[in-house]
């Protein structure tokens, strides 16, 4: 069995590569910067202490979740499973996988990283592999042993039903005040150990100095929210011309997502001395903090 028209295009946000997938499957009009701005993602910075690569993947998505719920989705953990999971508890699991791609209803998991399950036969499940071949992304998954994962088995599955979508006055405004609020109370949105919004860009600071910066996780990080910043300048950019007193605000808003996607894009050079990586990080945080305090005049636009 296969899912008809399904992909998982090469984002380096590769939850938003799955969401991207799930709404062309199910043929939901939405641009890319719309799906990363509206679901609020594009304002998220979720940062570890000593710049693990995991700050993409671990922080508290249920605001995420709410969000993607207003452009028509809607997604369902089947629940959390580990190494010692018994045999019985995944064959439940694999059971109910099947049982809604049977129905039509788009499914992924998180291991190491995010991907759709394009389908299963006899013996597994087969998965999108947005990067090609790359050993976080198994093109399969074998039923019972779950081998392709190897030693780290720490997966969650997932289903993305459709729902009522709610207009887009109420997409923008709700994921700007989502935006504001992962600044504003960021110990809500994340777990021990990681730092979400300001309190993020701090961890990334002091990881520097304490000797993470030449790791895998200040590459992946950098990379991962320099792209998550492309896109809230392009989110700004469609706001604008969607929502006409709101254009001057949002327009300049686009123009500084975008010069903070820049400056995190070049602190992604794994060639780059950490002192230099540490200024560009530092132009951004505070290029953010004075950017974060100008959504106020882009919500009193939309209305």
């Amino acid at each position: 069995m296969q899912m008809a028209n399904l992909a998982q295009p090469p984002y380096e946000t590769s939850l938003m590569g799955v969401v991207r997938g799930v709404f062309d499957h199910y043929g939901i009009e939405a641009s890319t910067p719309w799906l990363y701005g509206a679901t609020g993602h594009a304002f998220v910075v979720n940062i570890h202490v000593e710049l693990c690569p995991s700050g993409p993947y671990c922080w508290n998505g249920d605001g995420w979740v709410r969000l993607l719920e207003n452009l028509g989705v809607t997604r369902k953990a089947f629940g959390f499973f580990h190494a010692g999971s018994p045999s019985g508890e995944r064959a439940k699991l694999e059971a109910s996988v099947r049982d809604h791609l049977d129905r039509g209803v788009v499914c992924s998991h998180l291991n190491m990283d995010n991907q759709l399950i394009s389908g299963y036969d006899d013996f597994g499940f087969t998965n999108c592999r947005p990067w090609g071949d790359c050993p976080v992304t198994p093109e399969r998954l074998t039923y019972g042993s779950w081998d392709e994962f190897g030693e780290e088995i720490h997966v969650t599955f997932y289903a993305f039903e459709r729902v009522a979508a709610v207009d887009e006055r109420t997409q923008a405004k709700e994921s700007l005040g989502y935006a504001a609020d992962l600044w504003a109370n960021p110990t809500n949105h994340t777990d021990e150990h990681y730092g979400m919004g300001p309190d993020g860009y701090a961890n990334w600071l002091d990881a520097f100095d304490a000797g993470h910066g030449e790791h895998h996780g200040a590459w992946w990080n950098a990379t991962v929210w320099s792209e998550c910043r492309k896109m809230a300048a392009a989110y700004f950019s469609e706001i604008s011309e969607r929502f006409p007193d709101a254009a001057d605000a949002a327009l300049d808003l686009a123009t500084r997502y975008g010069g903070i996607g820049d400056l995190l894009k070049r602190a992604s050079d794994k060639e780059m001395a950490v002192d230099e990586k540490k200024v560009l990080v530092t132009q951004a945080f505070e290029a953010e903090r004075e950017a974060v305090a100008r959504i106020p005049m882009v919500l009193k636009g939309i209305g």
